[in-house]
């Protein structure tokens, strides 16, 4: 039971609090405690050593929009954000609250009135960009994976076809988001032409770029781990004479998992940095779009403002990386860091 829920923890990328466990069950050796001092108590001196730094050189700085932001206005900046989504969420419970009467008094004097819903129309808040991105990358990353691991499949199956996919996999595997930006655009709005679809043409724009851009790594270590299959899970295929589908789903597939996780979590770290790219330029709606409209705003706060957004695109990708990794850890027999 201790041992299942240690290896719980670790699985679901707890495994700092490992120690502590240990501790409360009353293994208590110098082992746990250096555990404890290297998982948890290097990086919080690190991290505290940084924010000093930082605080210390922010004040030496001056920009046009003031002086650098420290840790402490970068909080507060934070908090203004949080504060402002509140306020948004009040606003818009408030306009709901009235139509509902609204309508209910309409209702009430004549049952058979027409009544009109509207959805509120203000701005989208932070945490509303924020979730915008993270729908926006889910859907880049998911049509990326749809189309690399099949492809991967059998690209590591058939020297044959790795020989055909191969230049072009090199050709397009290092094309920048921003190359990749102005082609989806235009093809997207020659053939998305009206906006009533069940998606705003600026997120299939943003979703597509990501997917053009993560596809690579997870579509080349799915066909390197295809391809690494140890030859006695084939020539164990051959003596059960297994059809090529259940080959590829009872040996291959299970075989080759490990590497293509690793591939699908390079993918959606990549996903994640070229979102925030895409949106920027192209001014689609996320992450990316907060950032170049506070740039241009050009206010006092702005650039803390900013400097939030950066923390909270490298909180949002070190969790995503970790849930992959979570989820490797779950697929694969070797130690997963």
């Amino acid at each position: 039971m201790k041992e299942k829920f240690i290896q719980t923890l670790t699985i679901s990328g707890f495994g700092w609090s490992v120690p502590f466990f240990k501790i409360f069950t009353g293994e208590v050796n110098k082992e746990q405690l250096m555990s404890i001092w290297r998982g948890l108590g290097i990086p919080v001196v690190s991290i505290f050593i940084f924010l000093l730094l930082w605080g210390y050189g922010a004040s030496k700085i001056d920009t046009s929009l003031g002086k650098v932001p420290g840790p402490i206005e970068v909080y507060a900046a934070a908090q203004g954000l949080y504060a402002d989504h509140l306020a948004e969420r009040a606003k818009k419970a408030s306009f709901n609250e009235r139509q509902a009467a609204r309508n209910q008094a309409i209702l009430a004097s004549n049952p058979n009135a027409q009544i009109k819903v509207r959805d509120y129309a203000g701005k989208p808040t932070y945490l509303d960009q924020i979730w915008t991105s993270l729908l926006t990358v889910f859907a880049g990353f998911t049509i990326a994976s749809c189309i690399a691991i099949p492809l991967g499949l059998i690209c590591g199956m058939s020297r044959n076809v790795m020989a055909a996919f191969n230049p072009l996999i090199q050709v397009f595997k290092p094309v920048s988001p921003l190359a990749w930006l102005p082609i989806v655009t235009m093809i997207v709005s020659a053939l998305y032409v009206s906006n009533d679809g069940w998606f705003a043409k600026s997120f299939i724009i943003s979703a597509i770029t990501v997917s053009l851009c993560s596809l690579w790594p997870g579509l080349i270590n799915t066909a390197l781990g295809v391809a690494s299959i140890d030859k006695d899970y084939l020539n164990v295929a051959k003596v059960l004479k297994l059809s090529p589908l259940r080959k590829t789903f009872k040996i291959v597939l299970p075989a080759s998992m490990p590497l293509i996780f690793a591939g699908l979590r390079i993918s959606l770290g990549v996903g994640w940095m070229v979102l925030i790219a895409a949106e920027m330029l192209a001014q689609n709606p996320g992450l990316g779009k907060f950032v170049w409209d506070e740039f241009q705003n050009g206010s006092s706060q702005s650039l803390a403002r900013i400097m939030v957004a950066v923390f909270t695109v490298g909180i949002v990708g070190f969790a995503l990386d970790r849930v992959m990794v979570m989820l490797q850890k779950l697929v694969s027999f070797k130690q997963v860091s």
